[in-house]
């Protein structure tokens, strides 16, 4: 076998009615590559598929959108120009990097609807480079942590 190849096996199962998964036959073993390549059916001639993933930066900025205020989506208005001339400007959340200002947007509406998000704030996201997959993965990620939070809210 090569270096940085793991021989992996892995097996069938098929679903009852009602009933749990039964084991029907195990599947050859198949080599995979598990450090850098993707994960691809052998037994057909499917591209490969990636899993969706985030690097630290982008998962940082879904974390700091937590605390963002749904006010920093939108265009400051005179008014609010005004008021921070007279009492000092508020730090601006808002990301110079387009593909990860569009992130911060999803996230900031996700932790504060859930999986209600505008439809043009979605075309945005994905527009800037980001694929369904990962969009999924930073709302259902926020919604495990929306849980969480309330659980602790809860408890108290």
């Amino acid at each position: 076998m090569d270096e940085g190849r793991v021989a992996m096996g892995y097996l069938t199962f098929d679903e009852t009615a009602g009933g749990p998964p039964v084991l029907t036959d195990p599947a050859p073993v198949v080599d995979m590559v598990l450090a850098t390549g993707p994960l691809a059916d052998p037994q057909t001639d499917a591209p490969p598929v990636f899993p969706a993933t985030l690097g630290p930066l982008e998962w940082s900025v879904v974390a700091l959108a937590e605390r963002d205020r749904l006010a920093t989506l939108r265009t400051p208005g005179r008014m609010s120009i005004a008021l921070g001339r007279v009492f000092g400007d508020r730090p601006n959340p808002r990301l110079a990097d387009p593909r990860l200002e569009a992130l911060r947007r999803v996230a900031v509406l996700s932790w504060h609807h859930g999986y209600t998000i505008p439809s043009a704030e979605v075309r945005a996201f994905l527009a800037s480079g980001f694929t369904p997959d990962q969009y999924e993965l930073v709302v259902d990620s926020i919604g495990r942590g929306r849980a969480i939070a309330a659980a602790r809210r809860f408890q108290r």
